[in-house]
């Protein structure tokens, strides 16, 4: 256990570090370097630690200290003036020679199907493998604008062609892999991990995308103009992240929300980030089609996953969980499906990282679905026939969709990885968070559909005790503290509360409190 956890904080060290992946030094390596010379002298008191060649690492570990904000930026910055990087919009579906500049307002291609971003991959591979794990390592967790972040540290591969200085970020990024030792010996399993992109600036993996969105629209505005607002449909979280990003570049934001379908705290951010909210008397689904007709009529640009823009920025999980492993990939990744725009945009970060020969190979993928909103579960069951339902209430609401407009980028994406679907009940997600959260955790329901797919696959022998898996855990479990509550009080008609934690009310007596205690 303890070399595992040496070996993923070297994926958070390396970068403050200077370090390239397993801790090699970023100096002089590379086809074309990073044009960054700083002369050290390495302290007589550390000839313990450093000789010879290792002073070179030591020295290299030191090689962004001092530096001018100027400096830094620099070696931040590919030298790629002469064959820059580009990328545009093309039609997901193969049949369709749709072709669009990422600056125009569009989200559908001729024939009807959705977008896709494609980048310029023969450019992107002019640069080696290993500057790319330097160049990444060298941004991510700085104070650099924009490379902080964990998106815009892979800029590149991201949205190449928008100025600096129109990126609208919170440094999002970056999160904390936890190794779930606990939980992982309960169900048998010595490698596994849970990715905590809830560990955010408004609280869910939606910031990663947004964030992208958000930028390419404010460099849209300054370019040419023409756009009003940011709009969309929302079960929760994606409303949050919009608000905030808006907010934060002076955008005006609106919001559509089905009425009493989301919690509280999801509900008061985008209130608080001055949107226009707008409760519909209606399901997330028809949400979703109401605000495409909207924004037929008015320039609200429509922030929806059907955009293919906030998946470039959501594939960067992809890249930072490979990072952090020092550049190799996991066996499984296990993600929470509702509009399934993050199974997609996984799926092309790994693919990204193994075109461009960073990694060796690809996971496999499962998307864990709520039982009482399940199409793509049933789509996987009856040879991938897709027939859209309606979804029922679940306590994973974010992921109560029935109808999901990434579905065939989904289907394609676990095709090509060689995937698997599951699902949970109401009762098996509530149940298998609060065993989780007996070990540390403190994740959301959707989480808690994701662990309880885990824990089936593992006992049907499909993951390995071995096999190192990642969880996707999409958003902070303090966004969802009403079910929790409930879950603990038993007061929830959907499950039992086998593993409630009941508060003790007593008197304020010292005899009363001992008595309890030797109870437990």
């Amino acid at each position: 256990g303890k070399k595992r956890m040496e070996g993923t904080m070297m994926g958070f060290i390396s970068p403050v570090l200077g370090l390239g992946a397993k801790g090699n030094s970023v100096a002089g390596r590379g086809k074309r370097g990073f044009g960054l010379s700083v002369n050290m002298t390495v302290a007589a008191n550390t000839d313990s630690v450093a000789s010879g060649s290792d002073k070179e690492e030591w020295a290299s570990r030191n090689a962004m200290y001092g530096l001018s904000n100027e400096q830094k930026l620099k070696a931040m910055t590919l030298p790629d003036a002469e064959n820059p990087f580009t990328a545009k919009y093309i039609a997901f579906d193969e049949s369709d020679t749709t072709e669009y500049s990422l600056d125009k307002v569009v989200y559908r291609a001729q024939k009807g199907g959705l977008l896709d971003v494609q980048h310029d991959m023969d450019a992107l591979g002019q640069h080696s493998p290993e500057e790319w794990k330097e160049l990444f390592d060298r941004r991510s967790g700085r104070t650099v604008w924009p490379f902080g972040s964990g998106v815009w540290s892979k800029k590149e591969w991201v949205l190449p062609g928008i100025p600096n200085e129109d990126v609208v970020s919170m440094f999002e990024g970056n999160s904390n892999l936890f190794w779930a030792e606990r939980f992982g010996n309960e169900i048998g399993m010595t490698d596994l991990w849970v990715k905590q992109c809830g560990n955010s600036h408004t609280g869910s993996f939606k910031d990663l995308g947004m964030t992208v969105l958000v930028s390419q629209v404010n460099h849209i505005i300054k370019k040419q103009g023409g756009i009003k607002a940011v709009g969309c449909a929302s079960t929760g979280d994606t409303s949050a992240a919009l608000a905030a990003y808006c907010a934060a570049a002076g955008i005006p934001s609106i919001v559509f929300l089905p009425a009493d379908k989301i919690s509280l705290a999801q509900l008061v951010q985008p209130i608080a980030n001055g949107s226009i909210v707008v409760s519909l008397d209606t399901d997330f689904d028809g949400c979703m089609k109401l605000i495409q007709e909207v924004v037929e009529e008015y320039p609200i640009y429509l922030a929806n996953s059907m955009n293919s823009l906030r998946l470039e920025g959501q594939k960067t999980v992809s890249i930072e969980i490979a990072q952090q492993f020092d550049w190799e990939v996991p066996d499984w990744i296990v993600v929470p499906g509702g509009n399934l725009g993050n199974v997609y945009a996984f799926y092309k970060g790994f693919k990204m990282m193994k075109d461009l020969g960073l990694t060796k190979r690809m996971p496999r993928l499962v998307v864990a679905q709520a039982h009482n909103a399940n199409p793509l579960y049933a789509a996987y069951k009856n040879g991938w026939d897709f027939q859209p339902m309606v979804a029922e209430r679940t306590l994973a609401s974010a992921i109560q969709i029935g109808d999901p407009v990434s579905v065939h980028r989904a289907i394609r994406a676990l095709k090509a990885c060689d995937g698997v679907v599951g699902e949970a009940t109401e009762e098996e997600l509530m149940d298998v968070g609060a065993r989780a959260d007996r070990t540390g955790m403190f994740n959301c329901p959707h989480t808690g559909v994701a662990l309880a797919v885990l824990e089936k696959l593992r006992n049907d022998g499909t993951i390995g005790a071995n096999d190192r898996t990642v969880v996707i855990s999409t958003a902070h479990g303090l966004k969802f503290t009403d079910s929790k509550i409930a879950y603990h009080e038993r007061k929830l008609h959907q499950a039992k509360g086998n593993y409630a934690n009941d508060v003790i009310r007593i008197p304020a007596k010292s005899d009363r409190v001992i008595d309890e205690l030797r109870k437990r």
